[in-house]
């Protein structure tokens, strides 16, 4: 049987993931292709997961800011457009790769850091220890649906763009 993780520690984790794969996507001598689809399968299901299953539970918590939770979703979908538009540059097109790069890290590192200050930090000074321990097994079930479902392919990514 697998260990219970705090919902908390588990986004996180993404995010740190999240972040090295960006590193990843700077980088002339990686494979940036194989890190951009890591990326966006992970940033889809991460994303979806949040909105199904911690998101509307936070909102039931005292001190977890609603309208912080709303504008967590928002940057979801600035996030998702970033992403879409980076995977629609043509192979070899270095200068257009690197702009729409930088719109899709300046979009995530944003969301990563205002989630961890508000969001986050809100469940952890509200949610006790054993419902942040459920939504963690919750959300980590639905993320791995959603990644077994290929949701990182190009066309899953427009059509959750275009549903926003």
């Amino acid at each position: 049987m697998s260990e219970a993780r705090d919902v908390v520690a588990v986004i996180l984790e993404d995010h740190r993931t999240m972040e090295g794969l960006l590193r990843r996507m700077r980088s002339v001598e990686d494979d940036r292709r194989a890190a951009l689809n890591d990326f966006a399968a992970l940033l889809i299901a991460h994303a979806e997961a949040e909105e199904a299953e911690v998101y509307p539970a936070l909102k039931r918590f005292r001190n977890v800011d609603d309208e912080e939770v709303e504008h967590g979703e928002e940057e979801h979908h600035e996030g998702n457009e970033a992403l879409l538009a980076l995977m629609e540059v043509e192979e070899g097109d270095d200068d257009e790769w690197d702009e729409k790069l930088e719109e899709l890290a300046t979009a995530i590192t944003h969301h990563i850091d205002e989630e961890e200050r508000t969001i986050l930090n809100g469940a952890r000074a509200n949610v006790p220890d054993a419902r942040r321990v459920e939504l963690g097994a919750v959300f980590l079930r639905d993320r791995e649906k959603h990644l077994k479902a290929d949701c990182g392919n190009i066309d899953n990514v427009r059509a959750v763009v275009r549903a926003q």
